[in-house]
C-alpha cells in the first residue's frame, strides 16, 4: 500500500513539472509572438514614414500639395457663396441645406489647414479657375431665373450637385495619392471630408426629388 502511494506520488510529481514546463513554454511562445507582432509593426510603420520621406521630394508629392492649394483656393470661395445661395433660394429647406454646408465648409478649409501643417506646408490658396467658373455659373442662374420660383430653386440645387460632383471627385483622388505616398493622416481627413461631400449631394438630390422638382414643373 506505501509503494502505491510513493508510486502515486511521483507520478503526481512528474505530471505537475510536465505541466510547469508547459505553461513556462506557453508563455515563451506568447511573448515571442507579442515580440514579434511588435516588431513586424514597427517595422511596417517604419517603412511607411520612410516612403512619406522619400515622396516628400518627389515631383508627385508636390502636384499634390498644389492640388490641396487649389481645393483650399475653391472652399474659402465656396464660405462666401454659399449664403447668397441661401439668401437667392425661396424653399426653406433649401435654404437650411445652404447654410448647413456653408459652417461645413469652412470645417473643411480648418481642415485642409490642419493637412497642410502635417505636410509641413504652409497653408496657400491657389485659385481654382474651374471653382471660379462653377460659382460665375451659380451666380448667372440668380440673375436669370424669377425670384421666389421653384425653377430658381431647382436650378440652384443643379448649381449646388455640380460644385459637389467637383469636390467628389478631387477630394477622392487626393485621398488616393495620400495613400500612395503614405500619409496616413492626410489621408483620413481627406476621407472624412469627401464623406461629408457625398452626404451634401445626397441630401441636394433628396430635397430635389421629394419636393422642388415636381412643383418647378409646374409652374
Amino acid at each position: 500500500m506505501a509503494t502505491s502511494q510513493t508510486a502515486t506520488k511521483t507520478a503526481s510529481r512528474s505530471k505537475s513539472g510536465a505541466n510547469s514546463r508547459s505553461a513556462a513554454s506557453g508563455k515563451t511562445s506568447g511573448r515571442s509572438n507579442s515580440n514579434s507582432n511588435g516588431t513586424a509593426k514597427r517595422a511596417s510603420s517604419s517603412r511607411s514614414n520612410a516612403r512619406s520621406e522619400q515622396m516628400e521630394n518627389s515631383e508627385f508629392h508636390q502636384m499634390f500639395v498644389d492640388e490641396l492649394k487649389d481645393i483650399y483656393w475653391a472652399e474659402k470661395a465656396l464660405t462666401k457663396a454659399l449664403p447668397k445661395l441661401k439668401k437667392a433660394a425661396t424653399s426653406e429647406e433649401l435654404q437650411e441645406a445652404f447654410e448647413k454646408h456653408a459652417e461645413e465648409t469652412q470645417g473643411h478649409v480648418e481642415t485642409l489647414e490642419q493637412i497642410f501643417q502635417l505636410l509641413g506646408q504652409k497653408a496657400q490658396a491657389k485659385k481654382c479657375d474651374a471653382m471660379e467658373g462653377l460659382i460665375s455659373e451659380a451666380q448667372s442662374i440668380i440673375e436669370d431665373t424669377e425670384e421666389g420660383s421653384m425653377v430658381r430653386d431647382a436650378a440652384l440645387i443643379l448649381a449646388a450637385q455640380k460644385v459637389e460632383h467637383y469636390e467628389i471627385a478631387t477630394y477622392g483622388t487626393l485621398r488616393v495619392f495620400a495613400e500612395n505616398m503614405g500619409h496616413t493622416e492626410v489621408m483620413e481627413l481627406l476621407e472624412q471630408t469627401l464623406e461629408n461631400e457625398k452626404a451634401t449631394d445626397e441630401a441636394l438630390t433628396e430635397i430635389a426629388t421629394n419636393t422642388i422638382n415636381e412643383e418647378a414643373s409646374e409652374e
